[in-house]
């Protein structure tokens, strides 16, 4: 088996390039002249060849298994262990180069021995192709398994969570039903899930029980993954912050990164708490510290509204560059960013006709509220009026208390002539969540005053 070892990770390169354009030294030829690696399909890179994972307990594993797959390409036990560990990677670093190596690890496996004998590497695979955005090979894998092991919870919780990111929110709710059953009481698993249920259909504290419900089960395991307390301290934060509890939110980011430091969804957020509570200096140190992390396109992009807001225009516009760089350096990252790069376009008032698109194309398949979203006010700003009306009711059907839903549709209905309705669903968005956005609240504010 032909083995491609990588140098270094599409997201390790990348925080290099976000360091030197946070250092002021970036433009915008060093974006667009990158490149991303060649990678076979299959086969499994060395952990040296990525950033040094902050966990030795997990790289020094991972190096024996890999060193076990090179000498026997047939021990399929070790490829799927490696591919838990990649999983495992990729949940702590955000490193989307996990991805990769995840699928490769679960289709060499798949290679050697087939799925109906091989429930762990489908499995891994469903995991992946799910973290890739890949949500219709994910159900049709998740569907497998419940066919291979019908009592399994675990495969349940997957084709729940595949079926909620495709909007067909009957059959996830039938999933995450079957999977309580097989579960026989409450775990981490079924609680995040009907906390999910219940921030779609508009119960903030409904959601805040059931994910303080998964907070307790995980402090009582009998080793507390940091990890996972970090997960749920991050998601009762950002339900705080949903409803406009700026100093409950940050209590939990903060309590996040004690028990996981430099944990880069905790950074980014916390960022955006400080943002929310006028200190943009202080906002704009943890979005940098964030983006060095990892350069996701929604801190990058937060990080440039800072600057902007803040008066550091050159600043800003290399960060704007930088987002539509990352969304378009390989497959994987148009998968996975293509809903983001379709509203920093649509916010900004940029490509509107390319945003539009996107979004579009992606609602073709991808059938949930924030895609109807990502329709309604991609359309608005490319001009088709209508579609964004029609959109934008599509994406408050399940009556899902969100200030950036609202505050769309109030745009919405501002452009249509509906000031009255307008003024309503504004007024909606800034009482729930006054600095939703730090640009577009502000945009709220001013169309209200009109």
């Amino acid at each position: 088996m032909k083995i491609n070892f990588l140098r270094r990770s599409p997201v390790a390169v990348l925080a290099g390039i976000v360091a030197l354009g946070l250092a002021g030294g970036l433009t915008f030829n060093a974006y667009r002249n990158w490149k991303l690696p060649e990678s076979d399909s299959v086969g499994t890179p060395p952990i040296a060849a990525l950033s040094t994972p902050d966990n030795p307990a997990i790289a020094s594993p991972i190096r024996f298994l890999e060193n076990r797959v090179k000498q026997d390409p047939d021990d399929f036990s070790a490829y799927n262990k490696l591919a838990a560990y990649y999983l495992q990677l990729l949940r702590e670093t955000g490193n989307i180069a996990y991805l990769d190596l995840t699928l490769r690890a679960a289709h060499s496996s798949l290679a050697v021995v087939p799925a109906s004998q091989n429930i762990g590497a489908l499995a891994a695979l469903a995991q992946a192709e799910y973290a890739s955005h890949n949500f219709v090979a994910a159900r049709d894998h998740a569907l497998q398994l419940i066919k291979l092991t019908p009592n399994r919870s675990s495969s349940y919780q997957l084709l729940g969570d595949v079926r909620l990111e495709l909007g067909d929110y009957d059959p996830a709710i039938a999933a995450f039903h079957q999977m309580e059953q097989f579960s026989r009481g409450l775990t981490l698993g079924t609680e995040t899930r009907q906390a999910r249920l219940a921030m779609l259909r508009g119960e903030a504290k409904v959601a805040q029980r059931h994910f303080s419900n998964a907070l307790a089960l995980a402090f009582n395991s009998p080793v507390p993954p940091p990890e996972t307390v970090a997960w749920c301290h991050w998601q009762l934060g950002e339900t705080a912050f949903a409803i406009g509890d700026y100093q409950t939110a940050e209590q939990h980011y903060q309590a996040a990164l004690s028990a996981f430091p430099d944990y880069f969804n905790a950074l980014a957020s916390l960022g955006r708490v400080r943002a929310a509570q006028g200190d943009l200096s202080g906002a704009i140190v943890r979005y940098e510290a964030a983006v060095l992390r990892l350069p996701d396109p929604t801190f990058v992009a937060a990080l440039g509204d800072l600057y902007q807001l803040t008066g550091q225009e050159k600043k800003a516009t290399q960060q704007y560059a930088l987002v539509e760089q990352i969304g378009h350096l390989s497959t994987v990252n148009g998968a996975l960013y293509n809903r983001q790069l379709a509203l920093f376009y649509a916010d900004h008032d940029l490509n509107a006709e390319v945003a539009y698109a996107n979004a579009k194309g992606e609602y073709a398949v991808r059938r949930d509220i924030y895609g109807a979203d990502a329709v309604a006010w991609t359309a608005l700003k490319a001009g088709n009026l209508a579609e964004a009306q029609a959109a934008i009711k599509q994406a408050l059907r399940l009556g899902t208390q969100d200030a950036k839903l609202f505050y769309h549709a109030g745009m919405i209905a501002h452009a249509a002539g509906h000031q009255a309705a307008a003024r309503n669903y504004l007024q909606r968005a800034l009482a729930l969540n006054p600095q939703f956005d730090p640009l577009q609240a502000l945009m709220a504010q001013k169309t209200i005053a009109k």
